[in-house]
């Protein structure tokens, strides 16, 4: 019966490290697939796109385009994501989000490949910069049904050509026979400007007793169960 015991408990604890890691959404799906994704070279992802392979492949390097556009301290970017966000029953939900882009590569030495801005999701991972207050402070651009004194706030997401990412992704040849990472075999396309302890601390949203608390339970509920 003892033994009995001792593995409920520890089905309990396996139990509660699994709600603990649900309760980051998709994003801990993107940590998952950031972590385990191989890695190759621009060239090797190029030459798989080419001879009609399909894999979910990681690759690294610089960020470029000719045609990027400037934020408000004149930082060349090609991409911008801005979430406005209202405070409803205990969590952050989206209420407008708007997305500027531009066409980019990803270059390592001579070879660039293209990246589906078009696929960006949940999979893009960088430093946010937040601004809060209430719904009343955003004026004219929050809707009339929520309260003015709502808590909210203004979520910005950008990539810049100056910065070097990691992308993940599968490699493929568009009609005019250029390459270029997208999504794929059901997994999403990522881009993270920033290393990888770094990358799942913001997957958690910079909490980290979380990620401590859902590995304590797997350890305790792996030990009492073996």
């Amino acid at each position: 019966m003892d033994g009995l015991l001792v593995i409920l408990a520890g089905l309990a604890a396996l139990g509660g490290a699994i709600q603990v890691l649900r309760s980051f959404g998709p994003r801990f799906r993107v940590g998952r697939l950031l972590a385990a994704a191989p890695s190759v070279s621009v060239a090797e992802a190029i030459d798989l796109a080419r001879s009609g392979g399909s894999a979910y492949v990681r690759i690294a390097g610089r960020i470029d385009s000719e045609s990027e556009f400037e934020d408000a301290e004149h930082r060349p970017l090609v991409y911008r994501r801005t979430r406005y966000q209202a405070r409803i029953n205990g969590r952050w939900t989206d209420f407008d989000v708007s997305v500027e882009s531009v066409p980019f590569e990803i270059n390592e030495g001579l070879d660039h490949i293209e990246v589906d801005v078009t696929d960006l999701d949940a999979g893009l991972i960088v430093v946010p910069r937040e601004t809060v207050g209430v719904v009343g402070d955003l004026g004219d651009d929050a809707p009339a049904t929520l309260a003015r004194d709502l808590p909210a706030r203004v979520v910005v997401e950008q990539v810049s050509s100056v910065e070097h990412a990691i992308v993940v992704g599968v490699p493929r040849r568009d009609p005019e026979g250029r390459v270029r990472l997208s999504s794929g075999l059901g997994k999403p396309l990522i881009l993270s400007t920033l290393e990888q302890p770094e990358s799942m601390r913001i997957l958690a949203s910079g909490s980290t007793a979380r990620p401590r608390i859902a590995a304590g339970l797997l350890v305790i509920g792996v030990a009492l169960i073996l």
